[in-house]
């Protein structure tokens, strides 16, 4: 990817390569041939701009999208007027606007008993059968409608879909640890929902999907793929934990690059501490950059760096001549500080770059991706791309165009 120019004084930007969500897209078609694909766009597009990264996704041949809440999915169907492809929402609370749901023709999960009679209210109001998937608890022990309910969940679902109020299109279920390659609950989780789909078809439901598997599995599990998975993480070109490898393993590439430039550059003497409760204190006379983002922007506090460990990695310059450092001290809410060392020859307006579309530093890169950030602050890449917040602007590429 061609990036472009950081030239307009903006302290940061997120620059997300479309082509790269479109290619992710086919490999994981590419892992799961006889299945389609439902490409997970929730949280704004995991941070990267959700009706950007759907339009990417379906150039990319999915055929599904999911997203978690219902102003989610209502946004979607806005966003993508006409477009051929099914949208599911599966996080519902009651009092939720199904009827509205219904009318956008959003396909809606029932995940507790309560939902079948709000579902049905729903679609008597809209004027049209709803379109309904099934959670079913296969013991990840979240959402999802638990075994011992099921049975009569399946029952009243039936009757509702004789009655002509809704149309069970959808059985399906989530994994608790398919990113632990042999987890025993793997195992356990594929014997419930196969049990979870007698049950269903016992009461005489007959769906048009089983779906089961989530970005790790897509990558890994095919005996789980039924007819539908449901990457979300990989979309955007990261392995779902590094227990799966790097993205290039799986023919996958990050598709957001994360940058600013430094503000400041000044000479800062031996034995001086940085920034908030001076964490790090520097080892001799030495150089430190001013980079203006912080966790006000998303850049996790927890990847500060002193005595407590090593800070974020930041990427200095561009191309072969860059050079990976690690935060200096607290991150603060608007900046960050960088111990550029003795001979430093930055200056300030040198472009940084917090993590792009690579495999990280940890194998030999030279700029940090998502996941060595995570690595850091001790958390997941999800995590790190989906907190961006939203003063730092989204600029995306696609065939060497750039827009907003």
């Amino acid at each position: 990817m061609n990036l472009p120019p950081l030239d307009d004084g903006t302290p940061a930007q997120a620059v997300v390569d479309l082509d790269a969500i479109s290619d992710n897209l086919r490999a994981l078609r590419g892992h799961a041939p006889s299945s389609d694909v439902m490409a997970v766009v929730k949280a704004d597009g995991y941070g990267h701009g959700m009706l950007p990264a759907a339009r990417a996704a379906l150039a990319g041949g999915a055929t599904w999208l999911g997203v978690a809440t219902a102003a989610e999915a209502l946004a979607l169907r806005a966003g993508l007027s006409g477009a051929d492809v099914r949208v599911l929402v599966w996080l519902l609370t009651p009092g939720a606007p199904f009827a509205d749901l219904v009318r956008a023709d959003v396909d809606v999960t029932v995940a507790a008993p309560w939902a079948l009679d709000e579902v049905a209210a729903g679609a008597r109001a809209a004027g049209r059968a709803a379109r309904v998937h099934l959670k079913v608890d296969t013991g990840l022990s979240r959402g999802g409608v638990a075994a011992g309910d099921l049975p009569e969940v399946a029952r009243r679902a039936a009757a509702l879909e004789a009655s002509g109020e809704l149309s069970v299109v959808g059985v399906f279920s989530h994994l608790a640890c398919a990113d632990e390659p042999g987890h025993p609950s793997i195992a356990r989780q594929a014997t419930a929902f196969d049990a979870a789909l007698a049950v269903t078809g016992d009461a005489g439901l007959r769906p048009e999907v089983r779906h089961l598997a989530n970005s790790a599995a897509t990558l890994t599990l095919p005996e789980l793929h039924y007819d539908l998975v449901r990457p979300g993480i990989a979309v955007y070109g990261f392995a779902p934990s590094p227990a799966l490898g790097v993205p290039g393993d799986h023919g996958l590439r990050p598709a957001m690059t994360f940058r600013s430039r430094l503000a400041n550059v000044k000479q800062v003497a031996a034995g001086e501490g940085v920034s908030y409760g001076h964490l790090y204190t520097t080892s001799q006379d030495t150089t430190v950059g001013l980079v203006p983002v912080g966790y006000g922007d998303g850049v996790p506090r927890h990847a500060s760096g002193g005595s407590a460990g090593p800070g974020g990695p930041v990427a200095v310059g561009q191309g072969p001549g860059a050079r990976v450092l690690r935060v200096a001290g607290r991150v603060c809410m608007d900046q960050l500080v960088l111990d550029l060392g003795p001979d430093a020859a930055e200056r300030a307006g040198d472009v940084v770059t917090l993590f792009g579309s690579s495999d990280g530093v940890a194998h030999g890169a030279d700029v940090p991706n998502a996941q060595d950030w995570a690595d850091a602050a001790g958390t997941i890449s999800y995590e790190i791309v989906t907190r961006l917040g939203a003063r730092v602007p989204r600029v995306y590429v696609s065939e060497g165009d750039v827009h907003q």
